[in-house]
C-alpha cells in the first residue's frame, strides 16, 4: 500500500472506536460527518475522516 492510499475502516471498527451503535454512524454518515468508500456491496470509512471527527469532539469538550 503506498502512502498516499488512504486507510479504511469497517463499520463495525468505528462502532467499536467511537463506542457507538450503528445507527449513530450511519447517521453521521448521512450528515457528511464521515467520509465513505464503497468497495462492491461493502461500506468503509476513511480514517482521517473517523480521526477529525474524534478530534472535532475532543475540542468542543475541552471548550
Amino acid at each position: 500500500m503506498n502512502s498516499n492510499t488512504p486507510t479504511l475502516v469497517s463499520i463495525s471498527d468505528a462502532c467499536e472506536r467511537l463506542s457507538v451503535c450503528r445507527a449513530t454512524i450511519y447517521r453521521l454518515i448521512k450528515s457528511g460527518q464521515l467520509d465513505t468508500v464503497s468497495i462492491g456491496a461493502s461500506r468503509r470509512i476513511r480514517s482521517e475522516s473517523l480521526e477529525q471527527l474524534i478530534a472535532n469532539g475532543a475540542e468542543k469538550t475541552a471548550a
